[in-house]
């Protein structure tokens, strides 16, 4: 498990915050709290920047708090602090309760969650990730930046880096709740930018994140270079329907504001789904499987609970183009009178200071049987997109949105073609519908 092979440093830390957690918990309950709860984290990271075209500094971050909801005659209070004290503690949870006191009751507040049997992670941890060093990071970057620059003398590094972090989270409620998961990452990105005369690309972008120490920053610096390189000379072209690729990037922003939410059980609670209705019943083409999955092995966002404390899990949400079930946390499941799917998320780089919101893990579409460059020569005349741009506005009731696509390529004969690189964003707009 994560957990156990976490350093010792680590493992003494974790217990000294669980005895913190429980503590504010208490205090929340003797001074009149019905229920109570603690989240606490913390995290240590080091970064090396990268600025047009120099490694400019060096950032080590280290970071840990409290956050505590207390709940009085179904109304909830919530208060964080990020000096870990016993009184600090003890004026936080006091605080929540305060809070809670002074805020309108909420009819549909049922309890916090309940212990549940936890699932070890596989792959979210690695010691070789907390080990790095500074200097190990200097040389990854130095890596990440020559690859971009020598891959041909017109491009710029614009922006980018490598960083490496070790975080953790920790529940602890009144209701015998008291769990800890302890994680690593490491990755590296690059933006960059051709110039050749007067002309300038767009950003283009690359970027490789892993729970575990195996990042290719010379993949990565290579790619962002070759897409800028390849953005010049764009041509625009008439408008017309064509068949699309997304690559992931392009897919995950358009899916996030439209599939995602829709599968979210408080945007159907407040009818704002367009599968509000639709449980049991074809919503897509029967190639389509998603599951969201908070366990996946080495997964960005797998964990082994929530962050409300309710163990994590995979969840079908399409089998073959079916809608099976929506994603729940504790607060929607209980108004609807299921359980949580474990997908409560403590959002932001400071996780204690926000109280939890409903939020997919890592929403996983099966695999097809065809490669990319099988896609690709399948198309006579299409595009295959990188990125989107007003993807945040598309309406999950509807599911309809119209971005503008950038960086985009020509797909011609099956083949991706220079001469119709870059679609400019003021000069292309797609308009779809899920």
């Amino acid at each position: 498990s994560s957990s156990s092979a976490a350093s010792d440093v680590y493992k003494r830390q974790i217990l000294e915050l669980i005895e913190l957690g429980k503590k504010a918990v208490n205090f929340a309950l003797k001074s009149g709290a019905q229920e109570a709860e603690a989240f606490l984290s913390f995290s240590s990271g080091t970064s090396i920047n990268i600025e047009r075209g120099q490694i400019v500094k060096s950032e080590k971050s280290v970071d840990q708090g409290l956050g505590v909801r207390a709940i009085y005659q179904k109304a909830v209070g919530f208060s964080y602090t990020n000096m870990l004290t016993p009184k600090t503690v003890q004026e936080t949870a006091i605080r929540a309760l305060k809070a809670g006191k002074a805020s309108k009751a909420d009819p549909n507040w049922v309890n916090l969650p309940f212990p549940r049997k936890y699932t070890e992670t596989v792959g979210t941890y690695d010691k070789k990730v907390e080990e790095l060093t500074s200097d190990q990071l200097v040389n990854l970057a130095s890596e990440l930046l020559k690859s971009t620059t020598s891959y041909d003398n017109r491009v710029l590094a614009v922006d980018g880096g490598v960083a490496k972090s070790v975080f953790c989270s920790i529940v602890v409620n009144s209701h015998g709740i008291e769990v800890s998961d302890i994680g690593t990452a490491v990755g590296c990105s690059m933006e960059t930018i051709a110039r050749d005369g007067a002309e300038v690309t767009p950003a283009c972008f690359e970027v490789d994140t892993k729970r575990f120490s195996s990042i290719d920053p010379v993949k990565v610096g290579t790619e962002a270079a070759k897409r800028a390189v390849d953005s010049l000379g764009a041509k625009k072209m008439a408008s017309g329907v064509f068949p699309v690729i997304f690559t992931q990037s392009a897919f995950r922003s358009l899916l996030y504001h439209t599939v995602i939410n829709a599968v979210k059980a408080d945007f159907v609670l407040r009818e704002r789904s367009a599968f509000k209705d639709k449980l049991g019943k074809q919503v897509a083409s029967e190639l389509v499987t998603v599951h969201d999955d908070g366990l996946l092995e080495g997964g960005l966002l797998t964990r082994k609970f929530d962050g409300e404390g309710v163990a994590c899990q995979k969840t079908a949400v399409i089998q073959k183009g079916v809608l099976q079930n929506f994603l729940y946390d504790n607060y929607s499941a209980n108004k609807n009178q299921t359980k949580s799917t474990g997908n409560a998320a403590r959002s932001g780089g400071e996780s204690y200071a926000c109280s939890p919101v409903l939020e997919a893990n890592n929403f996983v579409f099966s695999s097809g049987n065809q490669s990319p460059d099988e896609l690709v020569g399948e198309i006579n005349n299409g595009l295959i997109v990188y990125g989107v741009q007003g993807a945040h506005s598309s309406n999950p009731e509807s599911g309809e949105f119209s971005v503008v696509a950038t960086p985009v390529w020509k797909i011609e004969n099956g083949a991706v073609t220079v001469s119709y690189t870059h679609l400019r964003a003021h000069e292309t707009v797609l308009e779809l519908v899920c």
